[in-house]
């Protein structure tokens, strides 16, 4: 499994398969956050299930990521970190859309969106959160997440 320890909560890389769940589970995760448009996971059948959302998006410049789906996913971390939870966030290779959900989550916890872009780059080797459309997004969540902070 192909993955990468950001935070001591938070986890970024490819999509897991069902036999990896219980790695997943043994480091503590409990949410995975899946970026992919096409490829929904295998439910858990373990019990209690891993809680997995599924926020469908592209890794396509013309396609961005929603930023609603990027609240959606930073909400749902942060609970699960306040619970004592760990975030594994996934797209296909680690590279785009779950590195943009890690940089969010961060950014969700404090962390300006130049040290959140720079920690997961020092932490993931393959992570490209400069990539035009990934940091564009990422720079706008900032803004929106701010200003919602600020109302």
């Amino acid at each position: 499994m192909d993955f990468s320890w950001i935070t001591g909560d938070l986890l970024i890389g490819k999509t897991p398969l069902v036999e990896d769940y219980n790695l997943l589970r043994d480091l503590g995760v409990q949410l995975v956050i899946n970026m992919r448009f096409e490829k929904r996971l295998a439910p858990d059948p373990h019990k209690p299930p891993l809680d997995l959302l599924w926020l469908r998006t592209f890794d396509n410049p013309i396609l961005v990521i929603p930023i609603r789906k990027l609240m959606q996913g930073t909400r749902a971390a942060l609970d699960a970190i306040g619970r004592g939870d760990k975030v594994y966030a996934h797209c296909a290779q680690g590279v785009h859309r779950s590195v943009a959900m890690g940089a969010v989550i961060l950014i969700g916890q404090g962390y300006s969106p130049e040290d959140a872009m720079a920690l997961i780059k020092s932490r993931r080797a393959t992570a490209d959160p400069d990539i035009f459309y990934i940091r564009g997004r990422i720079l706008r969540f900032a803004r929106q997440w701010q200003a919602e902070l600020n109302r």
